[in-house]
């Protein structure tokens, strides 16, 4: 007997529609035609136990017990799914084969994997155990999925990730939380500091953009444009470009804050002839952009539609499980399988049939077109996010789900749309020894751009920020037929006196946008350099409960479409070290996760050094008492009497 074990029911479910009939349904499993058997976790159904498991002692918070570092780890049944394992501990002992059918993530593979490891499989069953992949639970999908079914083996080293993850976070939390809960209530903040590896980190941004904000005292900067026109009386302007003798008056950004300098700069150039000394026009292309995974589509979500990470993840949930419209959403790949491209005659043929705006669309993509979306090298356990081959219309989606669904189909079809191409024309202009820059840009194809196009009216943030910074370094919409050499006339300069604008408060959208691209954030140059591709706070399919874990904290709170930390989050960030609040420690230990599931590094590389750097943290804590956090007195439980026994107070432990 074959067992299939799927990560939820859904999918077991899926999976047993693909199998010969008749089926029968019995409790946690379905037997299906030729004797096989499919079977089901429900999500983790295994989870580390309590430090007191390992030692009696360690269930009262005591400083000398730190830190907690297991020499043999230990996984217990979850409570709630206990009869779920019962099951599994049946059907395996009686299976001669096994599937793997966790999701295709690490986090799937280690589901699944640790079920096998805690029942006790025989080396020799493990060895034989395969691996089904499916993103996508329509019949015809999975089907494909059944007949392409791998070695377990080789996903080894993506479970062996994803433990040492689990681990790290077990040990990091446990420790860190435990040593600074202890140390605030020496000052008397009688609560518990929770500590996390990645979410301490997140509040640390959060608290330090703010304090940015606060601190923020915003100043003048000028800049010059010059009001040229042709003999032909064509007219148009160019920015004056500072020297280098004109640094000693610039910020770090290069802006002139020297009111003085630029109207010496307006007065020289005002009725002088200019000099057209370089010109230069180019033929550019942008390609499409790539399909999505879940952080870019929950980003995108956000900006389109104020939506927060943890419901655009709910709703690609329902759009996968439920409705089977989407391919697996919990993706961190944005590229697809070569072999991919043959459904996509079947896909787009019934987005082209529906009556929403991408069936026009739909009907004007170009198959043979092949973007480079399409790269094996760039896929590992599982690819981007796409529309399956099942038609939406007959299906009631709900506002939410339409949305979502819209985005990810438009991004889909911009695969088999042209390159968008223009022309980007630039000229150097040299106006009484000044140096003075024009640019224009003409769309030649609008190609992919055309599914992205917004009403004329509307403006996007980052247009509205350029506008208000006086960013003049985008490209007009003509220049006049320039030559090099062409003698000009500078009618007037104009001074444009602008203010420098605070970092923006975080929204949805930017602390996710900082969450994958976490090594902007990071202070250590080397750590930069080991991230590059690679870097990123957090997984996608944890990053949204990361930050609704900080909002539950009552670390973070939304006011509008705004996030900010409140008193408890700064006082907590304000009292860490910087290498808990800091992303650098985190970054870089994803970045070796990632490189463990790429078998460029081990989990003994991973974890001796993580042991001795929680060993010095811990130190560090019993050393430095806790300043600046409110007095919170220990809040009383109330135990009730028995036979008549009066109410009693105890202390919280």
């Amino acid at each position: 007997m074959k067992l299939y074990i799927a990560e939820k029911p859904s999918l077991g479910k899926a999976i047993a529609a693909a199998l010969p009939k008749p089926h029968k349904s019995h409790k946690g499993y379905i037997e299906v035609g030729n004797g096989d058997v499919v079977s089901w976790c429900i999500g983790h159904i295994l989870e580390q136990v309590d430090p007191e498991a390992y030692d009696i002692e360690f269930k009262k918070w005591q400083m000398q017990h730190l830190p907690i570092i297991p020499d043999k780890w230990q996984l217990k049944p979850k409570f709630a799914t206990r009869s779920q394992l019962t099951v599994l501990k049946t059907l395996v002992k009686k299976a001669d084969e096994l599937v793997h059918a966790g999701d295709p993530d690490r986090e799937g593979q280690l589901l699944v994997d640790e079920v096998i490891d805690y029942l006790k499989v025989t080396k020799a069953k493990k060895q034989r155990t395969q691996r089904l992949l499916i993103s996508d639970l329509n019949l015809p999908a999975v089907q494909r999925a059944l007949q392409s079914l791998k070695p377990n083996q080789n996903f080894m080293p993506l479970s062996i990730s994803a433990l040492a993850r689990s681990r790290a976070d077990w040990l990091y939390g446990i420790n860190l939380t435990r040593a600074y809960t202890i140390q605030g209530q020496k000052s008397g903040y009688n609560s518990v500091l929770s500590v996390g590896r990645v979410q301490t980190p997140l509040l640390g941004l959060v608290v330090k953009r703010d304090e940015e904000i606060a601190n923020f005292v915003s100043k003048p900067f000028y800049q010059v444009q010059a009001h040229l026109s042709t003999e032909q009386g064509e007219n148009f302007t160019a920015k004056w470009q500072p020297s280098a003798a004109c640094e000693p008056y610039m910020d770090e950004e290069g802006r002139v804050l020297v009111k003085s300098l630029a109207e010496n700069v307006v007065a020289r150039i005002n009725n002088q002839s200019a000099t057209v000394n370089q010109l230069s026009k180019d033929h550019k292309k942008q390609s499409a952009p790539l399909p999505y995974n879940l952080s870019s589509l929950q980003i995108d979500a956000a900006k389109r539609f104020s939506m927060n990470a943890k419901l655009v993840l709910d709703v690609c949930q329902s759009l996968y499980e439920k409705h089977k419209l989407i391919t697996y959403p919990r993706s961190d790949c944005r590229y697809l399988p070569k072999e991919q491209h043959s459904q996509a005659k079947a896909i787009i043929s019934h987005l082209s049939k529906s009556d929403q705006p991408y069936g026009m669309a739909a009907q004007k993509a170009d198959l043979k077109i092949k973007s480079k979306a399409w790269n094996d090298k760039k896929v590992s356990a599982h690819h981007a996010i796409i529309p399956t081959e099942k038609s939406a219309q007959n299906i009631n989606l709900n506002s939410f789900e339409k949305n979502v669904y819209q985005l990810i189909v438009r991004q889909y079809l911009a695969q088999f749309y042209p390159d968008y191409l223009y022309d980007l024309t630039q000229a150097t202009i040299t106006i009484a020894g000044g140096l003075f820059k024009a640019s224009a840009k003409t769309e030649t194809q609008l190609g992919w751009k055309s599914l992205f196009a917004k009403p004329s009216s509307s403006q996007s943030d980052t247009d509205k920020a350029k506008k208000s910074k006086g960013d003049f370094d985008e490209p007009q919409t003509l220049l006049p037929n320039l030559q090099q050499g062409q003698i000009l006339q500078c009618n007037y300069g104009e001074l444009l006196e602008k203010q420098t604008q605070a970092p923006k408060v975080y929204t949805d959208a930017s602390l996710l946008s900082a969450m994958t691209g976490i090594s902007r954030y990071v202070s250590d140059p080397n750590i930069k350099k080991i991230l590059k591709d690679t870097d990123g706070l957090g997984t996608e399919a944890t990053r949204a409960g990361i930050i609704e874990l900080l909002f539950k904290r009552q670390f973070l709170q939304r006011i509008g479409k705004t996030i900010s930390a409140t008193d408890i989050g700064k006082s907590l960030i304000n009292a860490l070290p910087d290498m808990a609040t800091q992303p650098d420690m985190t970054a870089q230990w994803e970045a070796t996760l990632n490189a463990i599931s790429e078998k460029q590094s081990s989990y003994q590389q991973f974890m001796s050094p993580l042991e001795n750097t929680i060993t010095a943290m811990v130190h560090q804590a019993q050393q430095q008492p806790l300043v600046g956090l409110p007095k919170v007195a220990f809040k009383p439980k109330r135990k009730r009497a028995t036979k008549g026994k009066k109410f009693t107070k105890a202390k919280a432990g």
